[in-house]
């Protein structure tokens, strides 16, 4: 589908226009006031240099903005996982509210600080992550040689506690049980969330799961895992063995597929068939969960965020094995943020 806003999405200036290209890459033009558009290239960056040398206008070389720009060129940003594109596009708006137009020569440590503790008091973990964006940026500052060392660096995150609680199985039984009766898109959602809490894996790694991924032969379910960096990006492969919950929540998959009529490739499919977008899904899973609250399935107390089934899983395994499961690069990390057992049995000499 076109997007409405593609301007603002690529980064280009006012009246610049991308138009897609068959064999992908876009061409740029520019629309004056009056005449005829004028062709650009296929160049973004020489695009909007173009523009900027017509217009006169250049008067945010070296503003975060220009970073923004030219660190969704960067190296950098090809590393990262489409998730944490997203993320970080979350981020930048307001980043760029706040520091747009401010020349990375004029930020000083205090005025990060007073955007952690006072600007984005109501929001503190969201404002770590804002952060995290513009320490990226400013480090490309530095590398171009506008500043000598990142401000960011010598600021304080705000403190973050990690939830200490895990949903209850009741809790989770109660909404699977609802979300079952709904229709048949709140049911891949509900059925989406069982899995999550049977399997552990991040909503990111199973979204676009597939049939040929789920070996009903070998009783098993491979999924790449997210989050990998350096030389090991897409090499770990989770294999999960289907348990019998697991493999009945496939089978329920299959039944909505068969009563839908639809021949699909994705095992958690949307209503056209295809995969659900991580902004999708996240839409999807905040309203299904708010009806099962407000039609009081099950309480506000007792209500779960989608990550907390991963913390339900490793914290369930524990009590089970004795152990935490693989499911993270740092095993700290695991214990960390996902173990939230409350009691903790060990033996006796």
């Amino acid at each position: 589908m076109r997007t409405r806003d593609r301007h603002t999405n690529l980064g280009l200036l006012p009246r610049m226009e991308a138009r897609p290209l068959k064999r992908g890459g876009f061409t740029f033009r520019y629309h004056p006031y009056k005449g005829k558009p004028i062709d650009l290239g296929r160049d973004r960056l020489a695009a909007i240099q173009k523009v900027l040398d017509m217009t006169s206008t250049n008067t945010d070389a070296g503003t975060i903005e220009e970073l923004w720009r030219l660190y969704q060129d960067s190296p950098y940003w090809k590393k990262l996982s489409p998730s944490s594109h997203i993320d970080y596009t979350q981020s930048s708006k307001h980043v760029l509210r706040v520091f747009g137009e401010a020349r990375s020569t004029d930020i000083a440590p205090t005025d990060i600080a007073r955007y952690l503790r006072i600007e984005r008091a109501d929001a503190p973990v969201r404002a770590n992550r804002e952060k995290a964006l513009l320490s990226n940026l400013l480090n490309l500052a530095v590398e171009r040689g506008d500043i000598a060392t990142n401000p960011c660096k010598q600021v304080r995150r705000n403190e973050e506690a990690p939830r200490s609680e895990a949903p209850t199985t009741e809790a989770i039984e109660a909404f699977s049980a609802w979300v079952a009766r709904q229709t048949p898109q709140r049911k891949v959602i509900g059925l989406m969330a069982e899995y999550a809490s049977l399997a552990g894996s991040r909503s990111i790694e199973f979204l676009d799961l597939t049939w040929p991924q789920v070996d009903e032969v070998a009783s098993v379910v491979r999924v790449k895992r997210a989050k990998q960096r350096g030389g090991k990006r897409g090499e770990v492969i989770d294999v999960i063995e289907i348990t019998p919950k697991l493999k009945a929540v496939f089978v329920r998959l299959k039944g909505i597929r068969d009563e839908r009529g639809l021949e699909c490739l994705y095992v958690f499919p949307n209503r056209d068939g295809n995969c659900y977008t991580a902004s999708g899904f996240k839409s999807m899973w905040n309203k299904t969960r708010g009806a099962a609250i407000e039609e009081g399935v099950i309480s506000l107390a007792q209500s779960f965020t989608f990550h907390d089934l991963r913390a339900y899983y490793a914290t369930s395994y524990k009590q089970e094995t004795g152990s935490l499961p693989d499911m993270h690069a740092n095993p700290a990390t695991t214990a960390r943020i996902y173990d939230r057992n409350k009691e903790v049995k060990r033996r006796a000499l």
